[in-house]
């Protein structure tokens, strides 16, 4: 038997009946379906819509590349052997087109935040609408600020660059919504995320942030590489400091 879908119409108060008028098919049909019979694909996308579940959730024998361990290169979107190879349009649809989560990790990525002209307004709007919007820098003073200076070769300039790109968010100080927070972890990869899609750089020895490989994921499996890089984020973000202090 299905005893997820069975579960799922429990939940969602719908008997067999009503599931069938609800996706359109005879209330026999939804019968062979808890006795174990796996619907096509259409009918199940129907379904797990009425049911408020994923067709993964019903049926996941039917999704096996959601399942631990499965290939996950239908999360790549694309690869660019280097960061700077990415285009304006890309970066920009990216922050534009969020509306729920913009999740920003490195040690200072100013380029991102001079993307547009209104960037600052931008981010400020989309969290006035619900968005959440945490923006993660590396401490200026920490140790690991001066080691990746070192390794990127940039004379001792890393530090000032991410008080400039700090002294940029200045206008989103107190937005409901947005948090800023510094962090001392010695990074290998920057992670950059809207909503269910993300840009993630590994960071290469005495390379330069836009020298850095790119990959442009996107979120198809708890299990996949999306998936990996956003708890990366959520580790680190849990030992931020506020900054300024009084905002968090």
């Amino acid at each position: 038997m299905s005893h997820r879908l069975r579960a799922a119409m429990l939940r969602a108060h719908l008997d067999p009946a009503a599931l069938a008028t609800a996706v359109g098919v005879d209330v026999k049909t939804v019968t062979r379906w808890l006795a174990g019979r796996v619907p096509h694909q259409r009918t199940r996308l129907a379904v797990a819509d009425a049911l408020g579940e994923t067709e993964a959730d019903l049926w996941p024998q039917t999704r096996p590349d959601q399942a631990p361990g499965a290939e996950a290169t239908a999360e790549v979107v694309a690869a660019y052997a280097h960061r700077a190879d990415i285009g304006h349009h890309v970066w920009a649809a990216l922050l534009t087109g969020a509306t729920t989560r913009i999740d920003l990790l490195g040690y200072a990525y100013p380029f991102l935040l001079e993307l547009l002209p209104n960037t600052m307004q931008l981010i400020t709007d989309k969290a006035a609408n619900g968005a959440r919007v945490r923006l993660a820098f590396a401490d200026p003073d920490c140790p690991h600020v001066a080691e990746r200076d070192g390794l990127e070769q940039i004379g001792g300039t890393l530090p000032g660059r991410i008080r400039n790109a700090l002294n940029f968010c200045e206008p989103l100080h107190g937005v409901p919504g947005v948090e800023i927070g510094l962090h001392t972890v010695h990074l290998y990869n920057s992670v950059f995320r809207f909503d269910h899609q993300m840009i993630v750089t590994p960071h290469l020895y005495r390379a330069r942030g836009y020298q850095h490989p790119a990959l442009h994921l996107r979120d198809l499996s708890p299990h996949g590489i999306f998936a990996a890089h956003a708890d990366q984020f959520e580790q680190i973000w849990q030992t931020t400091t506020a900054y300024p202090k009084e905002t968090r």
